[in-house]
């Protein structure tokens, strides 16, 4: 008798169940596809560019600025979804929304002005009898996968650019948080957009590698982690690549600072969405004199958040994703207080919540300081010079975001110039986004960025027409 096959190797073929993180009751069914739905998905795809292509311009603002204005009639809708299905807490969860409302509307302006521009043949010798201009086109389909941690405004960030764009998407949203990609997908439908474009996907590793391999696939547009984000690198063949694939972001507090309000936008930015937030505060460097005070801060905030039932407006910090990831969190910091680390408040596990942890002395080979934590745990160090702070913060493989604090103005230049970072907040948390900047890391395994605008452009390509007069 032959030995069963590894679970990895198996695909999985019965309904994905979906779930409250919080207390665990099922919210929905859904069926999964397999590696023999990929050609019928690959055809509807086809279809769905071919149909996005043609839509004219105005018509994709329209269908676009339609769903902005949905999604904001249906706010309590999809932020109570994010609640049950996600785990943040309803204060979050209405600030996504809102966020996502804000991308829809964007991505409706780059529909429409997102043209190209006119090429001034004639400035160059020998092309004074030419004119021509470029415009931006479609690339055909595109693959989306999406986290769980932004599971309706991250959906949005791939899907409006894409749809502005006159392409058709493929999405695999987490399989953790379908539901609300879901709703993103019926509120464009019902604002007009044809629901070929958009073909949704359940299913296993197994169906995404399938359909990263596709030819008919001209993009993957990924958001998640390390290791999936190289597996799909491998295995794409040529194609475009935009991967947002995690960081762990370092907070370089000065002396001078306003130390208060720094505490209070470090604990926010570690806390947020319970740790689970790509750009949250994971490392915080302070200078020596002032470290105490700043920690003393710090662990006092901290210790005063509420942990719980995240559809109470009174809760901070709700559960993380799943009770595996909230063990995981436990373990991690278990592992770097072994190695020398010790817990200032938290470090407390019940079921899915991880209560949040502050810790010091952390060694800088443990896996919790060099490593994305993506749990609600922050590492305090000191520091005694600009130049060793700066060392220590870039002194690790991945680069979303980074802060400092201070009040001297030429520091902060200084520092924001040489931190190794995608973006630099200043007297900010380096949670800190807008849905219209640039949005991408800049070290290991960054490849494009998002936010609209440039999403759209990675999602186009220059077309040149040029007449000889």
């Amino acid at each position: 008798m032959s030995a069963p096959a590894p679970a990895s190797l198996i695909e999985e073929t019965g309904p994905l169940v979906v779930t409250d993180p919080y207390d665990g009751s099922v919210l929905a069914r859904l069926d999964q596809s397999t590696t023999a739905d990929v050609p019928d998905i690959l055809a509807r795809a086809r279809l769905g560019a071919s149909l996005s292509r043609d839509l004219p311009r105005f018509a994709r603002h329209r269908i676009l600025d339609r769903a902005s204005g949905l999604l904001r009639e249906r706010a309590e809708e999809a932020a109570g979804l994010i609640v049950h299905e996600a785990g943040k807490t309803i204060t979050q969860a209405r600030k996504e929304v809102r966020r996502a409302v804000t991308t829809l509307s964007l991505s409706a302006e780059s529909a429409r002005s997102g043209e190209g521009e006119v090429i001034p043949f004639d400035a160059f010798e020998g092309s004074e009898d030419r004119r021509g201009w470029f415009t931006r086109e479609p690339l055909g389909i595109i693959l989306a996968i999406t986290p769980y941690n932004d599971a309706l405004n991250l959906v949005a960030h791939k899907l409006g650019p894409a749809l502005a764009g006159g392409n058709g998407v493929i999405l695999k949203p987490s399989q953790l948080t379908p539901l609300t990609a879901r709703l993103l997908v019926d509120i464009l439908i019902e604002a007009g957009m044809p629901d070929e474009i958009v073909t949704v996907v359940h299913g296993d590793r197994h169906v995404a590698q399938a359909l990263v391999r596709s030819r008919d696939v001209r993009m993957v547009s990924f958001t998640g982690g390390f290791a999936t984000g190289e597996a799909i690198a491998r295995s794409a063949g040529i194609k475009r690549l935009a991967m947002e694939l995690g960081g762990n972001a370092p907070v370089l507090v000065f002396a001078d600072a306003d130390l208060a309000a720094a505490a209070e936008a470090c604990v926010s930015g570690a806390f947020w969405a319970a740790g689970q937030n790509c750009v949250g505060v994971q490392r915080i460097l302070v200078e020596r004199p002032a470290y105490e005070a700043f920690r003393d801060l710090v662990v006092a905030k901290t210790a005063a958040l509420r942990s719980g039932d995240p559809s109470d407006p009174a809760t901070d910090v709700g559960p993380m994703i799943s009770e595996e990831a909230a063990v995981r969190a436990e373990q991690a910091v278990a592992e770097a207080v072994r190695a020398g680390g010790r817990v200032l408040t938290g470090h407390r596990r019940l079921g899915s919540l991880y209560f949040p942890t502050v810790v010091e002395s952390v060694d800088a080979g443990s896996p919790l300081w060099r490593e994305e934590a993506f749990a609600p745990v922050v590492a305090l160090a000191p520091f005694d010079t600009e130049e060793e702070a700066i060392s220590v913060a870039n002194d690790v493989e991945y680069a979303l975001h980074a802060a400092t604090f201070t009040t001297d103005l030429a520091r902060a230049l200084r520092v924001a110039d040489a931190l190794e970072a995608g973006g630099v907040m200043i007297n900010d948390s380096s949670d800190y986004r807008v849905d219209s900047m640039p949005f991408g890391g800049a070290k290991y395994g960054s490849m494009g960025r998002e936010g609209v605008r440039f999403a759209y452009e990675e999602m186009t390509q220059p077309k040149v027409v040029c007449i000889s007069t």
